[in-house]
């Protein structure tokens, strides 16, 4: 073996069946050449037995032929239809994708729209609150003023009955 086959050996069986054959048709050829038959008989053997590799030759040429043809259209078939396949899954996770995309917007829309009423509801609660709770401290501030008010009167009314008696005690003194 030289270098290059030792490197790049051969991985295909067809070899051993080439080898054969040229082994075949030269050992044909020199048994012929060498059989005890006039010229002009080993000539005409040569020439049929030529012909009949020529014929041979062509017949697995054709045959060869055929079969580059039936598996280039094989693999002409497989990969059209693994480019379809794959231009469907793309199809499909492109639609996939759209689709949570917009459920994803959809459900952002309405947690929005959730916040946005709770929140105006809160805040209709604590002005009720404010406007409840200003009411009773109003009350409460009234109640109280009234209070005060009476006892600033009723302290006033002490305070005028004591002048009084302490003016009538300095006058009858």
């Amino acid at each position: 073996m030289n270098k290059s086959e030792t490197e790049q050996p051969v991985k295909t069986g067809g070899t051993l069946a080439k080898g054969m054959l040229i082994g075949g048709l030269i050992g044909a050829a020199a048994a012929l050449l060498f059989a005890p038959k006039p010229g002009r008989e080993v000539r005409s053997d040569l020439a049929g037995k030529l012909g009949t590799a020529t014929d041979k030759t062509k017949e697995y040429a054709g045959i060869v032929t055929d079969k580059t043809k039936s598996v280039a259209s094989a693999v002409g078939t497989k990969t059209s239809d693994l480019a379809s396949t794959v231009a469907a899954k793309a199809s499909d996770l492109a639609g996939t994708v759209s689709t949570k995309a917009s459920d994803l917007i959809s459900t952002v829309n309405d947690s929005k729209k959730q916040i946005a009423a709770t929140l105006a509801e809160t805040g209709k609660d604590v002005a009720d609150t404010v406007s409840t709770t200003s009411a009773i401290v109003a009350d409460q501030v009234k109640g109280a003023s009234e209070e005060v008010s009476s006892e600033a009167k009723d302290a006033s009314e002490e305070v005028a009955d004591t002048a009084k008696d302490a003016s009538d005690a300095i006058r009858s003194s």
